[in-house]
């Protein structure tokens, strides 16, 4: 597939790709063969052309053709980030979650009005 054919979201080899979150990409993208990798990008240079999204996907080809293998796993699986979190649900609740953050202190401890001054410089 050349860069300047027209590709319709139809052809795409995952398809909530328009929902997927970039940080979500280069995982969905292992399990892909070079022409689906480059069906996603000149998609994404037809629609999006989002710089970060298109490194990604020029990296994964150039891995291919220096003899990455795709990996198991299907890129069509609703990923992680778009499926509402882990079964089950979160364990965190008021009840376990840690204590409230303690601002840094600053200034003199014995005389907290004092103002701050720098040290000496080693």
């Amino acid at each position: 597939m050349t860069d300047h054919a027209p590709v319709s979201r139809d052809d795409l080899p995952i398809p909530d790709y328009d929902h997927l979150p970039v940080t979500g990409l280069g995982h969905r993208i292992r399990s892909l063969d070079r022409d689906q990798v480059q069906t996603l990008l000149s998609y994404e240079q037809q629609h999006g052309d989002r710089l970060p999204v298109v490194e990604v996907l020029r990296a994964r080809l150039k891995a291919l053709a220096d003899g990455a293998d795709p990996s198991g796993g299907d890129a069509a699986d609703v990923a992680p980030e778009l499926s509402g979190g882990a079964a089950g649900g979160s364990k965190v609740s008021p009840q376990t979650q840690g204590p409230p953050p303690v601002p840094p202190q600053t200034g003199d401890m014995m005389n907290p009005g004092a103002p701050v001054t720098p040290g000496p410089r080693t």
